[in-house]
C-alpha cells in the first residue's frame, strides 16, 4: 500500500525559510513523478513544484527563485526548500506521487507565514 508522509511545516515569519520532507513507502521501485502541491483556505489545490516522469523539474511561477525541490538521500524522498516565504505561501502542503495514471497523496503539512 502506497503511503506518503510529509513533515517540516510550521509557523514562520515573512522572509523566513522552511524545508518540507516527504517519504513515500510501499513502492518497490524508484519514483520519478513526485512533487508538492498546496491548498490555501478557500482556494483550489495548486501544483508548487515537482519532478516529472521524465525527471525534469517544474515550478509554479509564484515560487520560482524562492523554492527548490530536490531528491532526498533515501529512496522515494523529496525535499522542498522554501526561502523568502510570504504570507501568500500560507497553505496546507501535500506531497504526491503519480504511478501510471494514479495519483497518491499524503495528509499534508501546514505552513503558516505570519508576523
Amino acid at each position: 500500500q502506497v503511503q506518503l508522509v510529509e513533515s517540516g511545516g510550521g509557523l514562520v515569519q515573512p522572509g523566513g525559510s522552511l524545508t518540507l520532507s516527504c517519504v513515500a513507502s510501499g513502492i518497490s521501485f524508484n519514483i520519478n513523478a513526485m512533487g508538492w502541491y498546496r491548498q490555501a483556505p478557500g482556494k483550489a489545490r495548486e501544483l508548487v513544484a515537482t519532478f516529472t516522469g521524465s525527471g525534469d523539474i517544474y515550478y509554479a511561477d509564484s515560487v520560482k527563485g524562492r523554492f527548490t525541490i530536490s531528491r532526498g538521500s533515501a529512496k522515494n524522498t523529496r525535499l522542498l526548500q522554501m526561502n523568502s516565504l510570504e504570507p501568500e505561501d500560507t497553505a496546507l502542503y501535500y506531497c504526491s506521487v503519480k504511478i501510471g495514471l494514479q495519483f497518491y497523496w499524503g495528509q499534508g503539512t501546514q505552513v503558516t507565514v505570519s508576523s
